[in-house]
C-alpha cells in the first residue's frame, strides 16, 4: 500500500504539561476533504519490562491507576525521560517501581501502542536474573505492590484476563515467545 499524503493545515497544543502533550491539528486528505480537529498524542514512549528471578519468578506491580479508577496487575512500565535510551529507562523503571535489578536484559520487541494518535513507540524488555537490591523509590502518583509469579502462572494470568492492561498484555506474551526461543 501507497502511504496517503494527509496535509497539516494548522497546528496548536491544547495540552503542554509533563504528563501529556496533545496536539490538535487541521488535516487535507488526499481527497481535498478537511478534518478540523484530529488529535496526537506526543511521547517519547514507554518501556514494559518482564524481569525473572533466578527460579524464574516475574516481577509484577500491582497498582491503582487514575485514569481507569481502579487497580491493575501489571509488568514494571515507564515513560522514557528525553534524550533517554529505552535500556536505560527499562532498567531504571524496574528498580524503582520495584527494587530488583537484573542482570541481563534484552530488548525483545517494539510497539506501537497507539497508532491511530501517537506516534510514540513501546519498547518491551526481557531481564533475567532479576534480584532485590533495594527498596522501590516510587513517585507521588504511583500507588503500588510487588508480586512475584511463577512463569506458568504468569501465563495463566494473561489468559485468564487477570492481566487486563494492554501494554502489559503485549508484553508479556511478547516475552513469553522470546524465553521459549531462548530455551
Amino acid at each position: 500500500m501507497e502511504k496517503p499524503l494527509w496535509r497539516i493545515r494548522s497546528s496548536s497544543y491544547v495540552v503542554d504539561s509533563p504528563h501529556m502533550r496533545l496536539r490538535v491539528d487541521e488535516i487535507v486528505l488526499p481527497d481535498g476533504t478537511i478534518v478540523p480537529n484530529y488529535y496526537v498524542r506526543e511521547s517519547h514512549g514507554f518501556v514494559v519490562i518482564a524481569a525473572l528471578t533466578h527460579d524464574e519468578h516475574v516481577v509484577l506491580v500491582r497498582q491503582y491507576r487514575y485514569g481507569s479508577d481502579s487497580i491493575h496487575l501489571e509488568l514494571p512500565a515507564g515513560m522514557l525521560q528525553d534524550g533517554e535510551d529505552p535500556m536505560s529507562c527499562a532498567r531504571r523503571e524496574l528498580a524503582e517501581e520495584t527494587g530488583y535489578e537484573a542482570a541481563r536484559c534484552d530488548l525483545v520487541a517494539e510497539f506501537f501502542p497507539e497508532a491511530v494518535r501517537s506516534a510514540a513507540r513501546a519498547y518491551v524488555f526481557a531481564a533475567t536474573g532479576a534480584v532485590k537490591s533495594r527498596e522501590p523509590r516510587l513517585e507521588a502518583t504511583e500507588h503500588l505492590e510487588v508480586e512475584l509469579a511463577t512463569l506458568p502462572r504468569f501465563r495463566a494470568l494473561l489468559r485468564d484476563g487477570t492481566i487486563d492492561a494492554g501494554p502489559s498484555i503485549a508484553a508479556g506474551y511478547r516475552v513469553l515467545d522470546f524465553l521459549e526461543r531462548l530455551s
